[in-house]
């Protein structure tokens, strides 16, 4: 892939999960498991569909609208307990992400679907957090959790940087989406542990990212700035 090319970039906006840290098999897991207790069955294919970069908010008004599941404090906080448990014992860092964030010569700041306390423990438990405190960023902090564009506004108004001078790493076609109406470039990763499961390649190429690449360790390169 070629690299960035109009304005030079000033500030890289980090999705979490299926960027940053290699979440997104656990996550669908987890959920599948807790809806399935609640009698809804839905395979793994229809989840990344449906549910992959949205909130949690959103997914459980997705379950109620089109799967007939109310989701209650009990199946959100089982849901918590399962993941936050799974993740101190098996979640791993993308692979190369900490060496592009060591080379790369810019601002950054994460804007995830996630909540605070979950974004926090996936960098702290794969070394990450160092890198890129304290500018994180939860949907649980704007009205509307992507695709649409809020979260990642108030990141670039949070940085004081324009929309335009932002560079956003997504994974995810909610988040592509999200940050097209916000007015930025976005590069799609699809090198995440999901992304042959879930048919990423195929589905982010139709949303017509900037571009698309599968190798984190190249990511200082594309962006044309490094340190």
């Amino acid at each position: 892939m070629s690299s960035m090319s109009g304005n030079a970039p000033e500030l890289v906006i980090f999705d979490c999960d299926g960027v940053l840290v290699d979440s997104e098999p656990i996550s669908v897991a987890v959920l599948l498991e807790i809806i399935g207790e609640a009698g809804v069955h839905i395979d793994e294919e229809t989840a990344y569909r449906r549910f992959l970069g949205r909130s949690m908010a959103t997914v459980a008004g997705i379950m109620r609208e089109e799967f007939g599941l109310t989701m209650n404090d009990g199946h959100l906080e089982a849901m918590r307990s399962r993941l936050y448990e799974r993740f101190r014992r098996e979640l791993k860092p993308i692979p190369g992400v900490a060496s592009a964030l060591s080379k790369i010569g810019l601002r950054r700041c994460v804007a995830s679907s996630s909540q605070p306390e979950r974004i926090e423990l996936s960098l702290e438990v794969t070394g990450l957090l160092e890198s890129l405190k304290p500018h994180l960023y939860s949907a649980t902090m704007v009205k509307h959790g992507k695709p649409a564009p809020d979260l990642f506004l108030h990141a670039a108004r949070a940085m004081k940087t324009a929309p335009e001078n932002c560079v956003v790493i997504e994974d995810s076609p909610a988040g592509i989406e999200a940050a097209k109406r916000a007015g930025m470039r976005v590069f799609a990763f699809v090198g995440g542990a999901h992304a042959g499961p879930s048919g990423l390649r195929e589905a982010t190429e139709a949303l017509g990212p900037d571009l698309v690449f599968d190798d984190m360790e190249e990511l200082p390169a594309l962006l044309g700035h490094t340190l």
